[in-house]
């Protein structure tokens, strides 16, 4: 056979197994690339499953912040109110989620307007999920951010609603009827607190001027406060809270365990609080927001009791419990957006405003039983505020920084702005709420109610029958 011949066949057979070979690596490869995207899917399931299980847990822990809530008040109260107290902390979650199923939910992330959301009714429409890709529109876009399933999303910021309700509740203590109170809670969480979270966290008209609330300082705290304030302002104070010449008569609270174990539950409350409103288990993220979190407690409840002993002539629980929690609001603002150090500071101003803040409001003759105003209201504002001061490039959207950073007043106006915005709409919606309710069903209970106590006015039982048992 020529050479040539010979030459031809040896290229045709290396031909042949090239082409087998090519045959061979092109079906490996794409079965490589379905096994790689059948992974890819998976790693995104699980992604969504992690982040799901942390925004429910987290959800968990805040909404039993409710009972940290009834042991703080309830302390703080006296024993003949005791199961009044009890019963509004017990109820107004029931209140605050019907009302946040119903409305609340769709006013606040629904899309709408700048000023409220108007899609979204009893949690009906589509989500926005990213996992559905840009051109899918469903009406809840300021939540499209997290990739958790609606309902999800849907109780993890009913909690934070019933939170706020829950804060007017010790405003009121020892004086409204529980009926006005419940109806007024349903009121708030359904429209004034869901617009105000809908000019921050909705899309409203505050996000878009660029105001940062991580987790509600202003959101949750400072609204729950200006609709306490307005409640304490209609209700008018406690029987004998001022004598005849217009001072202050102090009225104690019966049971300083409640108030520790309350506090505690709180504190702990919180690391579900602000942690989880990453709504993603992003671990860098998370724990940063703990660290500061608890850091700005911790420091806030030395300076409050530094501060009492200084201010008052003893270390008094009461304050520094208080003080701790007006840290913890504090810090709720801007948790994911300081640092540690940053988060110290914070925490330790909170802890000397609250000592002062309780005084002067009994001095103006705004009788608050608990301390509420000075934790949330107080606090709440001076967390919206740190955040234009300490908030560090690094960690917040489009990079805003606060003064100490270099960035300017520009931040810390935007976050004034906010802080006054809110305080006016959720004052005078409250004040015009409270009226109403008022007018519909009465709102204070009579002298010999008030005298006796609500737990056998109003609900005909008492915390401790015991005690009558003895008299």
């Amino acid at each position: 056979m020529r050479r040539s011949t010979w030459a031809a066949l040896v290229f045709a057979a290396a031909g042949a197994a090239v082409g087998l070979a090519g045959a061979a690596w092109a079906q490996d490869a794409a079965a490589l690339k379905k096994t790689l995207d059948a992974l890819q899917a998976t790693a995104g399931d699980l992604r969504v499953a992690v982040d799901t299980v942390w925004v429910l847990v987290t959800a968990f822990l805040v909404f039993w912040m409710n009972a940290g809530f009834a042991m703080v008040e309830t302390g703080l109260c006296r024993s003949k109110n005791a199961v009044a107290v009890l019963y509004k902390n017990f109820a107004v979650f029931a209140a605050s989620s019907l009302a946040f199923w119903a409305v609340g939910f769709a006013v606040m992330f629904g899309d709408g307007t700048p000023l409220f959301g108007l899609k979204g009714w009893f949690l009906g429409g589509a989500d926005n999920s990213p996992a559905m890709g840009d051109a899918y529109k469903g009406v809840f876009s300021s939540l499209n951010w997290t990739g958790v399933p609606l309902y999800a999303k849907f109780f993890f910021q009913l909690v934070f609603a019933g939170t706020a309700a829950t804060i007017v509740s010790g405003c009121v203590a020892e004086r409204i009827h529980f009926s006005a109170f419940m109806i007024f809670s349903f009121l708030l969480v359904g429209l004034v607190y869901a617009t105000g979270g809908h000019w921050i966290w909705g899309g409203g008209w505050l996000a878009t001027m660029g105001m940062l609330d991580f987790a509600g300082s202003t959101v949750v705290h400072s609204i729950g406060g200006w609709a306490g304030l307005a409640g304490i302002i209609v209700l008018g104070p406690r029987i004998g809270k001022y004598g005849p010449d217009g001072k202050v008569r102090p009225i104690p609270g019966h049971q300083m365990g409640y108030v520790a174990l309350g506090g505690l539950i709180l504190w702990l409350g919180w690391f579900g609080f602000n942690p989880g409103s990453t709504m993603a288990a992003a671990p860098a993220d998370i724990a940063r927001i703990a660290l500061t979190t608890n850091m700005a407690a911790a420091t806030a409840l030395i300076t409050s009791s530094v501060t009492s002993r200084f201010a008052f002539g003893k270390a008094d629980l009461s304050m520094s419990v208080n003080g701790a929690l007006a840290g913890l609001v504090a810090i709720t603002a801007p948790c994911a957006f300081v640092t540690p150090l940053a988060s110290v500071v914070i925490g330790a101003i909170a802890g000397v405003v609250v000592c002062y803040s309780v005084p002067f409001f009994d001095k103006v003759k705004i009788d608050d039983p608990v301390g509420a105003l000075s934790v949330h209201l107080v606090g709440g504002i001076l967390g919206t505020l740190a955040v234009g001061i300490w908030a560090n490039p690094e960690f917040t959207p489009g990079k805003a920084a606060g003064l100490l950073w270099g960035g300017g007043p520009k931040l810390f106006l935007t976050q004034l702005t906010g802080v006054v915005a809110i305080g006016i709409l959720v004052f005078i919606g409250s004040l015009v709420m409270w009226y109403i309710v008022r007018a519909l069903v009465g709102l204070r209970v009579g002298p010999e109610a008030e005298l006796s106590g609500l737990d056998v006015a109003e609900h005909g039982m008492e915390a401790y029958p015991a005690e009558s048992l003895v008299r």
